[in-house]
């Protein structure tokens, strides 16, 4: 008998929010009803072993179907379906959830892998649909119900005569959502959200054989690392990702204790040394799609990576899309950064020569981390090598060596190999040490060693420090040298020293380390440096230095200015307005040569 009814919420106003706003993305509909199907599946698996139920031999799956005809879009399971009660109880009722009840009614059984709220969960086909239709049959045997309704607060309830047991959802697809009504684009759905459900699901099932899942119900993260070889953690990369470029290495996460976590984190190769590239972190619950790069669970740094982490012990809010702040969260945070930071710190002591192959693609990931994550710099510390002038690297202890260090050493370093040639060669000649440091990051990153290591070590660029690290004599004055550059370069923030180097070039070198540093983490985040002071050294053991005071006012402006336009080039990138009067000179040169 066909019964109508009002569907039990607080306020009339409630279900077109629940339409419009119950979760961020709309197509998430898919993996919420597809996700109820799951939970219905397993619901009878348990019942099943419990020996409530009968296994009829059946494969347990999830069957997808497009009607554009009709406008219709069908997600059907052969789970544990529901009774006319049943569906009073968690259709009619939002939020009132029958995973949970399920749980309270066998909580000695154990209830792992059920996942859903089933009430709020179902609400979302509204999204995408103007009215829904539910045929169940249950386990029970009991008659089969076809349950109604348009979304506006009312339904209507009747037996059916649907013959096999689960559940079948029917939208009926609105106009504006016809995109939901195009089965490539139902397949995509499948393959983001549905990639690892525990059950095959099935986009327009023809039982001919021949149907292939669009899913892996035991996806390699799920496995046990001794079972997984090299070729299968690429090709689950490959297959995951969209990358063709093989990864550098990985960590497979596999614990149950304290908490339950499952997952594969890999170092992608780099792709450029100018910025860090943002990878994806998929988080899954029991083989559900949640989000991608949920700060909560990942820390940031490790956002720069690609990986799967499966976790069923995360607390979620009703959309599932956002995670709560609590301890819990907090430890599995900490517990990934930890396993990473393992991975790493073996890796260097089982196979240096492989950590030194690897660590250009992971150099900005490692530095970032450590700026980001104070636990994660402690434990890797003494592990971030550096590649010296013999392109050999080293770590901080074999380059200081291991004597206690009373004083802050300098520690020389290059951030390109090709500008500062000249300074490599003059280091080289000296016997001096330095180590290469040629990312984006590295400015920030020798700030940050410099600031945790305050009584040890301090940073020099080679070109910054080089009248005390390659002076050969006393400084000296020089007042008519002075004159000659301040008269030329114009700028009266700039300070000259002069002093007698080992080497006869460069005639002029600009140091400041720090004003470089600041310069450089500005252009970083799109400011200017602005025009800060210069400390400018003057290489009296050159001969063009020497000779400039015998050249006439002209003469010594133009020599002055170009040697400062030299200076620069090594020291930062030159300004549009630097740049043209660097042609401009060159040009000069050219016409003065060929006449």
């Amino acid at each position: 008998m066909k019964r109508e009814g009002n569907i039990k919420i607080s306020s009339e106003n409630m279900m077109p929010i629940i339409k419009k706003w119950l979760y961020s993305d709309k197509d998430i509909f898919l993996r919420e009803i597809v996700a109820n199907g799951v939970d219905a599946i397993t619901k009878y698996k348990k019942l099943i072993t419990m020996g409530e139920a009968k296994d009829d031999g059946a494969e347990y799956c999830i069957k997808i179907s497009v009607d554009k005809k009709a406008k219709t879009l069908t997600v059907e399971d052969n789970g544990i379906g529901m009774t006319e009660e049943e569906v009073e109880n968690y259709i009619t009722q939002i939020a009132f959830s029958g995973a949970s009840d399920f749980l309270a009614k066998y909580e000695k059984a154990g209830g792992d892998g059920i996942i859903g709220h089933f009430g709020l969960g179902f609400y979302s086909a509204y999204m995408v649909s103007d009215s829904v239709e539910i045929f169940t049959k249950s386990y029970k045997n009991s008659s089969a119900v076809h349950w109604e309704s348009d979304g506006n607060a009312t339904y209507s309830i009747e037996e059916c005569d649907k013959k096999e047991r689960g559940t079948k959802i029917v939208m009926h697809v609105s106009a504006e959502e016809k995109e939901f009504l195009d089965e490539n684009n139902i397949k995509n759905l499948v393959r983001k959200y549905c990639s690892f459900m525990p059950y095959n699901v099935y986009v327009t099932f023809k039982g001919d054989g021949k149907d292939k899942p669009l899913n892996s119900t035991f996806p390699l993260y799920a496995k046990n690392p001794k079972d997984c070889t090299d070729d299968d953690y690429k090709k689950f990369y490959r297959d995951t990702f969209n990358d063709y470029n093989d990864p550098i290495f990985w960590v497979h996460l596999n614990m149950e204790y304290p908490f339950n976590l499952k997952g594969i984190l890999y170092f992608p190769k780099i792709r450029n040394k100018v910025e860090l590239e943002r990878g994806k972190v998929k988080l899954y619950c029991n083989q559900v799609f949640i989000a991608d790069n949920i700060k909560e669970v990942i820390p940031e740094f490790l956002m720069l990576l690609n990986g799967v982490i499966d976790c069923p012990d995360i607390p979620l809010n009703v959309s599932r899309s956002f995670l709560q702040n609590d301890r819990e969260v907090k430890k599995i945070s900490k517990h990934i950064t930890k396993k990473v930071a393992d991975k790493l710190i073996s890796l260097f002591k089982e196979d240096r020569v492989k950590f030194e192959n690897c660590w250009e693609d992971t150099s900005n990931f490692i530095k970032f981390g450590c700026i980001k994550d104070e636990e994660f710099y402690n434990k890797i510390k003494d592990n971030i090598i550096y590649k010296n002038l013999d392109g050999q690297f080293v770590t901080f202890k074999e380059l200081l060596g291991e004597e206690e260090i009373k004083e802050p050493k300098t520690v020389y370093y290059v951030s390109d190999e090709l500008q500062q040639a000249q300074y490599i060669k003059m280091f080289k000649d000296a016997g001096l040490k330095a180590i290469l440091c040629d990312t984006f990051i590295d400015p920030h990153f020798l700030s940050f060693i410099e600031y945790k290591t305050p009584d040890k070590l301090k940073f020099m660029r080679i070109d910054a420090d080089v009248d005390r690290a390659l002076k050969d004599g006393e400084s000296s004055e020089d007042a008519v040298l002075s004159d000659i550059f301040k008269t030329a370069i114009g700028n009266d923030k700039i300070t000259f020293k002069f002093e007698k180097l080992k080497t006869n070039v460069p005639a002029l070198i600009i140091t400041d380390e720090y004003m470089r540093r600041y310069t450089e983490m500005g252009q970083i985040y799109g400011m200017s440096g602005g025009d800060l002071a210069q400390t400018m050294v003057i290489n009296t053991a050159s001969p063009l230095i020497e000779k400039i005071k015998e050249l006439d006012k002209d003469k010594q402006k133009f020599v002055a200015n170009y040697v400062y336009s030299l200076a620069l080039l090594s020291f930062k990138k030159l300004e549009a307005d630097e740049l043209d009067n660097f042609i401009k000179d060159n040009l000069s040169l050219l016409e003065n040569y060929i006449k």
